[in-house]
């Protein structure tokens, strides 16, 4: 029973060494595992037996690596592991992504049946103790397969042909060359380069209705930005923009960097000590008060923007009377 025990164990260590992104020679298994060539060899057998596809190469830098198979074998999870894939299953249960919902729920009922029972118990006590705020109107979702038909055209440089349904309700045909798809909160977004308007645009997935098949390759070019997550949120955020504005903020720009999301605005250095930042808002009242929100002094010019100075001067006034209690 003891020899039983500990060869699940090794072959456990064993799988987990293998599931690392590199190929592994068999005196390097072998070593790891404290067990013979022969050993490794043998417990190989024993993994393939059980459906993992396990790769031998020959020769002087030959090795073992662990490749997809054609069916699921068993998963051996840790502790860990199995708590942060049930955690992502409820998860997807209330997500962006439509169709999954039930999925989701089986794949996560066949987990919790073989977790051990302290597991159980930590996701019981998490399943009990957590409320999940619904959104107060039905939030856009995408199906699986738009996601995944747009994900393989970024990865093969395929061009995309597809009906597009503005904010303004507008609808348009585009052909794009997709480069990267980007999860914002409940809402997927598609970067890519729009052929016939010559410029880089951002598009919601869930207004896109792809036509099939996909356009021929194209060769890539680089992108907008190195964060694609920063230039999405950026282009959402200023898209309702109706009051634009730079302001000088007297502070260094990692500290104002450091306080502002990257939807809020553009952050440039002066010098060591200032800093401009590109915002807006809807209002240029909205956009005063948010200035007096940020917690340092900034300045904004009445000839650049007297709507802006108009604006702060009012909320200046405001705050005096509400501090002296007197009203006009």
């Amino acid at each position: 029973m003891t020899d039983m025990v500990e060869t699940s164990a090794r072959i456990l260590r064993l799988l987990s060494l293998l599931q690392t992104p590199r190929e592994w020679t068999g005196p390097e298994l072998a070593q790891r595992l404290d067990v013979t060539t022969r050993t490794v060899r043998n417990d190989i057998e024993r993994l393939r037996r059980l459906g993992y596809p396990v790769h031998a190469t020959r020769g002087s830098a030959g090795g073992y690596r662990l490749e997809a198979g054609t069916a699921l074998p068993p998963l051996l999870l840790d502790d860990e592991e199995a708590v942060a894939v049930a955690v992502g299953l409820r998860t997807a249960t209330v997500g962006s992504v439509a169709g999954i919902e039930e999925s989701a729920l089986r794949a996560l009922a066949k987990l919790e049946r073989v977790l051990p029972a302290r597991l159980r118990r930590r996701l019981n006590a998490l399943q009990t103790y957590t409320v999940a705020v619904r959104p107060a109107r039905p939030h856009p979702t995408v199906p699986p397969d738009l996601l995944t038909t747009l994900a393989a055209a970024c990865r093969d440089h395929e061009r995309l042909r597809f009906d597009y349904r503005a904010h303004d309700a507008s609808a348009s045909r585009r052909d794009v060359e997709p480069y990267r798809l980007v999860n914002w909160g409940r809402r997927w977004y598609l970067i890519a380069w729009d052929t016939e308007r010559a410029g880089w645009r951002t598009f919601r997935v869930d207004r896109m209705e792809p036509k099939i098949p996909a356009g021929p390759r194209f060769a890539p070019r680089p992108l907008p930005d190195d964060d694609v997550a920063a230039y999405v949120s950026r282009g959402i955020a200023e898209a309702p923009w109706r009051h634009r504005t730079t302001v000088t903020v007297h502070a260094p720009a990692e500290a104002v960097a450091e306080r502002l999301p990257a939807s809020a605005g553009q952050v440039e250095p002066v010098d060591a000590e200032t800093c401009l930042v590109r915002t807006g808002a809807d209002s240029a009242g909205t956009l005063a008060v948010w200035l007096g929100a940020l917690g340092t002094d900034f300045s904004v010019s009445p000839e650049r923007d007297p709507e802006l100075a108009a604006a702060l001067g009012a909320l200046a006034d405001r705050c005096r009377r509400a501090v002296s209690g007197t009203r006009s």
